[in-house]
């Protein structure tokens, strides 16, 4: 049976839920670390390359999907914008009130600034609601690829993977 990616052309929460890329939601609740939406059998290892702690592997076989030890992920944000895939963000669920974190990476112009207010959008595109941008980070480093993270309600911390800048 061919999975929803395949006919839909995104991955569902339920193709994520075993992914050995996605930390626990225990983790996720323990402060920020890094949420690897990668299910493609491709040739692929930067984030294991700069990965500097060891919390991603995904072996000699570069077509292994990665696999994250969340406990040792320190959240150091550099996997968020070296894939090429742009299939990985860092996740916090420990704010405050119920209120997560998502970091994203971001390579559309002109980008959002810090306090901005813009719409969260899910995998398919479609509105979440409001974000608030708590940070724009954006290095010679980073080549073209910015990150941009938004605080938005806990329940959507799984769910919210781009935005669209308001008018």
């Amino acid at each position: 049976m061919p999975s929803d990616s395949s006919k839909t052309g995104y991955l569902s929460v339920e193709e994520l839920q075993d992914s050995p890329g996605v930390p626990t939601a225990a983790r996720r609740q323990n402060g920020p670390v890094a949420v690897i939406e990668c299910l493609e059998d491709i040739p692929c290892n930067p984030c294991e390359s700069s990965c500097n702690v060891g919390a991603i592997v995904v072996g000699a076989d570069i077509t292994n999907l990665p696999h994250l030890d969340g406990e040792k992920c320190v959240a150091c944000q550099t996997c968020v914008y070296i894939c090429p895939g742009q299939a990985i963000f860092m996740i916090d669920e420990s704010l405050p009130r119920d209120r997560a974190s998502v970091m994203m990476p971001y390579e559309y112009r002109p980008l959002p600034e810090k306090d901005d207010v813009v719409t969260a959008l899910d995998r398919a595109g479609k509105e979440l609601g409001d974000a608030k941008v708590l940070a724009v980070r954006q290095t010679k480093k980073m080549d073209q690829t910015a990150t941009v993270t938004i605080e938005i309600p806990q329940d959507w911390s799984m769910q919210a993977r781009a935005i669209r800048l308001k008018p």
